[in-house]
């Protein structure tokens, strides 16, 4: 299926901001719901985890996860990728925090460890003794059992190969089993295990060679999962968590019967890196503005900051896109710049015109902007603040 290219949408942003100075951001709330809904189908019934690191702003979370979980699913809880927005997050009223990331923000641990609440709320992720040594250590009494879930490698191993990302060290039953039974021993609740497979999740399907990757890696996690979860299950008895998946990879994850959530973000404000997929129809929901500032030829006009580049290996990949007018683009000597971004096939554009464009990934975009315009269908408009807007950079 091929991404919705109508730019209708961003014409309905541009006319209910019309007003506003940019640079700006906008989020259609139309696309983010139809998202939102497209997703709860892909899951099938599964409750979606929503990753707050590709949201950054609450009242987004609070739109996604105000929708009622049913028996046709929905979603339920939030996946953080910090311990202090965590407890920022629970402190606002949040009661099912998974973090996606090891911590060793030792003040936050304090933290945790002095409020029943939190500690009920919030589940910390581990792959490493070390990491049980050092909570332990910064909560300071072994009358607190920290709730952990085990995150374990869900990457593709062919021979020498390692196809995927970087993330736990550990990968076989055994040694999830020893990390188990280590936290046992130390004191920790093991209440989950999560297997993020990013080589499907985070992989446009862009050619064959991809496709036939993603295959081989969902049969090998697949055989992989049930044994490390048989593995954990003889050390702590029941799990409450076996969280999967991605935006991407939503249907491979829920084909298996003992994964209770998946997890999913970038799939709701749909940023330039998912435009490639099969499995779905990505609706592009947040966009940012900035205006033209001059014309130093007639095709070339020069648009105010705009380089907002995003996280992962340095490339085209990585840049913002021109949305609209359409048939724009970034010069390739210049790209998108710290304070100025010229861009060719700009004849039309006039000094004071604004250009629509698209970050590559999701949540990232929030951290350059105070505030996100949410424009409903009828060209409501209601500003909201980003997780910057609220004063909280948690890296």
């Amino acid at each position: 299926m091929g991404l919705v290219t109508d730019t209708s949408p961003i014409v309905a942003l541009h006319a209910a901001t019309a007003e506003l100075d940019p640079p700006l951001a906008a989020l259609d709330l139309t696309a983010l719901r139809v998202n939102a809904a497209d997703l709860v189908r892909r899951a099938g019934g599964v409750p979606i985890r929503v990753a707050s690191k590709s949201v950054r702003c609450r009242a987004v979370l609070e739109e996604v996860l105000g929708a009622e979980l049913t028996a046709s699913g929905g979603f339920a809880g939030i996946m953080s990728y910090s311990l202090a927005e965590a407890i920022w997050l629970v402190r606002l009223g949040a009661r099912d925090v998974l973090l996606g990331y090891p911590t060793v923000d030792r003040a936050a641990l304090a933290e945790l460890a002095t409020d029943d609440t939190l500690r009920q709320s919030i589940t910390l992720m581990v792959d490493d003794v070390a990491q049980l040594d050092l909570i332990r250590a910064a909560v300071g009494t072994d009358l607190v059992r920290p709730r952990i879930c085990l995150d374990v490698d869900a990457s593709l191993r062919i021979g020498p190969l390692h196809l995927g990302v970087r993330r736990s060290p550990v990968r076989t039953p055994e040694q999830v089993a020893a990390l188990a039974r280590e936290a046992v021993n130390r004191g920790f609740d093991v209440v989950g295990v999560m297997t993020y497979e990013a080589q499907i999740a985070g992989l446009p399907d862009s050619n064959i060679a991809v496709r036939l990757v993603k295959r081989a890696s969902a049969a090998e996690i697949g055989k992989r999962r049930r044994q490390v979860l048989d593995a954990v299950r003889s050390v702590v008895g029941k799990l409450e968590i076996v969280n999967s998946g991605g935006s991407g990879s939503i249907e491979v994850s829920v084909t298996d019967p003992d994964v209770t959530e998946v997890t999913a973000g970038s799939g709701l404000y749909v940023p330039t890196l998912f435009d490639h997929y099969r499995a779905f129809t990505p609706r592009p929901a947040l966009f940012f503005a900035t205006s033209v500032l001059r014309k130093p030829t007639p095709s070339i006009a020069t648009v105010f900051a705009g380089g907002y580049i995003a996280s992962g290996p340095a490339g085209a990949s990585r840049v913002p896109k021109p949305a609209w007018p359409t048939g724009l683009k970034l010069l390739g000597a210049e790209g998108a710049g710290e304070v100025q971004t010229p861009l060719s096939g700009a004849a039309e554009l006039r000094i004071g015109d604004r250009v629509w464009f698209r970050h590559a990934k999701a949540g990232e975009l929030c951290e350059r902007f105070n505030h996100v315009h949410l424009v409903d269908a009828d060209g409501t408009r209601t500003t909201v603040p980003t997780y910057r807007g609220e004063g909280n950079c948690f890296g």
